[in-house]
């Protein structure tokens, strides 16, 4: 690992593994340099910044293209794993006259046409969990959405699209409640509302799902999505223990959900909340 004051590797800039031939492995090995994007890299102590993606972008990217899909999307500030499993990156990009901005000096298709264009082309949770992020991010409008989708019928991956954006909330806080809420529309479900808002003794809690106008025999049903980064420390499995009490106390019966009950194949979740609102999930599951 490079010493706090050893100059940074070629001036902190990105630069491709072909510029470094036979040194990159090595490079990566002694974690002196990481992957910024596919088959770009940078000195480990350059912190991710507009800036930062741009210039990686511009290594790959033809002058006179336009950045477009889940590159696009990074680079109007979208994280990773709102896009995909992957975690990086791929460079694409096309020479069509589309609706573009500029980022950083590179000319990216705009929010609004990236974010139609993802819920059309990217896995289903993928495509929801990237237009909730647009939404949050305020860098583009749902009915806005909805109104440039229209341009799009006939193309392929439309009806996708179209479902995406009727499902699409910009309270969405993170991809996992985003994958979360699509599971329990496909399984017929009632719409659950976001960040619910739970007032308690001296305190208020928000949920990340529930249903707080159903009501079963005076309880209602919360659904949280644990982290492994947050949620795994004894401490705060602890913690995670107490405040579910807590709500228990005040009439919500809480659902944990953590990732293998995301992307696992067995159904927990769905037979779950089933169980506590009294009614049968539509299955197999659809992802």
């Amino acid at each position: 690992m490079l010493p706090a004051d050893f100059p940074y590797f070629f001036c902190g800039l990105p630069f491709r593994a072909k510029q470094v031939r036979g040194k990159l492995k090595w490079l990566l090995a002694q974690g002196d340099i990481r992957q910024i994007m596919k088959g770009v890299y940078v000195d480990v102590r350059v912190p991710d910044s507009p800036e930062l993606r741009a210039e990686a972008m511009e290594l790959v990217v033809p002058p006179d293209a336009v950045v477009c899909g889940p590159a696009a999307a990074w680079l109007h500030g979208l994280d990773t794993t709102v896009l995909g499993p992957t975690g990086l990156v791929e460079p694409q990009w096309t020479q069509r006259s589309v609706d573009t901005v500029k980022v950083q000096g590179l000319r990216v298709t705009s929010p609004i046409a990236t974010a139609v264009e993802l819920a059309m082309c990217l896995p289903r949770p993928f495509a929801l969990s990237a237009v909730d992020a647009f939404l949050r991010s305020g860098k583009a409008d749902r009915w806005a959405l909805r109104a440039a989708s229209a341009a799009y019928e006939g193309r392929p991956g439309y009806g996708q699209g179209q479902d995406v954006l009727r499902w699409a909330d910009r309270r969405a806080a993170s991809p996992a409640e985003s994958w979360m809420r699509l599971r329990l529309i496909d399984a017929g479900f009632p719409r659950p509302e976001l960040q619910v808002r739970v007032e308690g003794k001296g305190r208020v809690y928000h949920l990340d799902l529930g249903y707080p106008d159903r009501p079963v025999d005076g309880r209602r049903l919360g659904l949280e999505y644990d982290s492994d980064q947050w949620h795994s420390s004894t401490r705060q499995q602890l913690r995670d223990e107490t405040r579910r009490t807590e709500l228990d106390s005040l009439g919500w019966h809480i659902i944990q959900v953590h990732r293998p009950d995301l992307w696992g194949s067995y159904p927990a979740l769905e037979l779950a909340v089933g169980a506590f609102l009294c009614q049968h999930p539509r299955l197999p599951r659809r992802w």
